[in-house]
């Protein structure tokens, strides 16, 4: 990996698309520390100690929601349209039209996802200022819509603007510089936490730094191996004579991944199972039977509860098979391969390629689900052998983090092979 980006930074090109990468991260994190106007740090660094949703909201914000900057939102807006016209392409049949229209239909899906994500962001913004408003102690006090109007709107459509922001910039990344932009955005702001968390766990407890790093070394060797863990298929296609000559023949396979789903089975159990523990905090301190099952349900769904890290575990299993089915129903790999005039080697084409892809995909996705399982609750482990609940990398983090840094060196190699570099190939 060294190697490959010593030789991309001796060829001109290459060297310019990266210091274009890193001169935007650097813009990023500038406005990353730009705060929204009206916020009490104190009391921001108070709530943030206690609340899990933010804390989970902070990750693909970089940090910046903790700083409650102008990009505190960061593009978790613009996921979270990306995963509903991803889910509403099967189903919407005239999404479903559009992507099958090749490149002119995948841009017209990928401007509908911008515009979704313009309301989504308004009402996150709102949504978490609104959050910040009735902490105790209050982090924002000039917020209200029927009492400050105007602050109101300046802060939601500052924070919407900022997310709108963020997103051009990984735009520009993915245009101009090295690897998926939108996933560089996040990368740099995980990584950019990392030196203050080590340096906390040093303050609090040295000896568990050793630990936490041997555990995370095995992680991210077990990542790695999941990530680019794949099923080859064999595939051959049936020779076709056009005059004089013949076309096909060849043989093939279609390589189906062990973990197809990548990170998003850890968002949507992470944002379900955080939900009732918020919700119910409201009415803990109401008394009698609602007080007290409300209190029941803060406990269960409280991070230091086990039922939470089974549940969790649990449901990033039952997402996982969710997502990677929805996924392959989306590429229609049997519709494909009968059009192309290809089959798998003792398949019949059709229904019976479809149930025996289907059969292998849940196979190996189970290793996979299982997997992401365990590094779901790899907090939960860590801390039983730590000893502490500091964390440098949360797993949804350092799930990203190595996803990010595989898939920038693939295209990073693949730049380096365009151009014949000798000095990577041999």
């Amino acid at each position: 990996m060294l190697d490959a980006v010593r030789n991309a930074m001796r060829l001109p090109d290459l060297r310019n698309k990266i210091l274009f990468t890193l001169f935007i991260l650097v813009i990023y994190r500038l406005a990353a520390h730009i705060p929204v106007p009206g916020v009490d740090p104190s009391a921001l660094a108070q709530i943030f100690s206690t609340n899990q949703l933010l804390n989970f909201l902070d990750l693909f914000s970089g940090g910046a929601l903790s700083n409650f900057s102008v990009v505190a939102m960061g593009v978790y807006p613009y996921i979270t349209a990306q995963i509903i016209m991803q889910l509403a392409t099967g189903i919407v049949p005239a999404l479903e039209r559009l992507m099958k229209e090749g490149d002119a239909g995948r841009a017209k899906v990928n401007q509908y996802t911008h515009l979704l994500t313009i309301p989504i962001a308004a009402l996150n913004a709102f949504g978490q200022a609104f959050t910040l408003t009735q902490s105790n102690p209050p982090v924002l006090t000039n917020f209200g819509l029927t009492t400050f109007p105007l602050e109101t709107l300046a802060i939601i459509a500052t924070l919407t603007a900022g997310t709108i922001f963020a997103i051009w910039l990984g735009e520009l990344i993915t245009e101009q510089g090295i690897g998926s932009g939108i996933s560089i955005i996040i990368f740099g702001g995980i990584v950019a936490a990392i030196p203050q968390r080590v340096g906390q766990m040093l303050q609090s407890n040295p000896a568990s730094l050793i630990a936490f790093l041997i555990i995370t070394t095995v992680t991210i060797i077990g990542i790695v191996y999941i990530q680019e863990g794949h099923r080859r298929v064999p595939v051959q296609y049936g020779k076709r004579v056009r005059g004089t000559k013949m076309y096909g023949g060849q043989s093939t396979h279609i390589p189906l991944r062990v973990n197809s789903a990548g990170m998003i089975p850890l968002i949507f159990a992470i944002s379900i199972l955080i939900f009732p523990g918020v919700i119910a905090g409201y009415f803990a301190g109401a008394g009698g039977f609602v007080g007290d099952f409300a209190q029941t349900v803060v406990n269960a769904f409280n991070q230091n509860s086990p039922f939470y890290w089974i549940v969790y575990f649990l449901m990033v299993i039952g997402f996982t098979y969710f997502y990677t089915d929805v996924i392959f129903r989306q590429q229609n790999l049997p519709e494909v391969l009968q059009q192309q005039g290809g089959f798998i080697p003792g398949i019949r084409p059709g229904k019976r390629t479809e149930d025996y892809l289907n059969g292998v995909l849940q196979r190996i996705t189970l290793v996979g689900a299982i997997f992401l399982g365990i590094v779901a609750i790899m907090p939960f482990l860590v801390r039983d052998v730590t000893e502490t609940n500091l964390l440098i990398i949360t797993s949804t983090g350092l799930l990203i983090v190595v996803g990010v840094v595989l898939d920038t060196m693939k295209q990073l190699q693949a730049q380096l092979m365009m151009r014949h570099y000798e000095g990577f190939i041999k």
